[in-house]
């Protein structure tokens, strides 16, 4: 298989402590997962523990290069957009502010299928403060991120059925 994320070279997942992958296939079209994954306001709906998201400089949708913070889990997180292919991937790397050293890469790639798509996401993380977290609940990371896909997949079926109706 070939690798199809764009990984920073300190976080390809050979070099970081913590890496997950979740999937999941979707009865919603690419680009209604787009449009979720791209509108911060609609995090909130599907992404477990989000208090907030801001983004800066002016943006209001996530495009290549966008900077925000975000509150998540209790943690608050600078991250910024590093890859951007509509309909297909996006990522976004960033780390606690507590503890810049402390760095994460989560990549989203998005498949058409017959019936919706495919939602791949993967992460990696590497420094003390998300070792220490990993540490109080080794699968803590993965579960929540089983948890966003099926929360997402609810909501863009939710909404894919709202637009039929109306």
């Amino acid at each position: 298989m070939f690798e199809i994320i764009k990984w920073p070279e300190e976080m390809v997942p050979s070099r970081c402590p913590i890496h997950f992958t979740n999937e999941l296939e979707i009865s919603a079209s690419p680009e209604t997962i787009w449009s979720l994954l791209t509108n911060t306001k609609a995090w909130p709906q599907f992404y477990p523990s989000i208090s907030q998201v801001q983004l800066l400089h002016g943006h209001e949708t996530l495009q290549m290069g966008t900077e925000f913070e975000t509150s998540f889990a209790g943690q608050d997180v600078f991250a910024s957009v590093q890859e951007f292919e509509p309909y297909i991937r996006i990522a976004w790397g960033g780390y606690p502010k507590v503890a810049e050293e402390s760095k994460a890469y989560h990549a989203w790639i998005i498949t058409p299928t017959p019936g919706g798509c495919h939602l791949w996401t993967e992460e990696t993380m590497r420094g003390p403060h998300w070792v220490e977290l990993a540490k109080q609940a080794p699968d803590g990371f993965w579960r929540a991120h089983e948890r966003l896909l099926a929360d997402l997949a609810r909501v863009a079926t939710a909404l894919e059925a709202s637009v039929r109706q109306s």
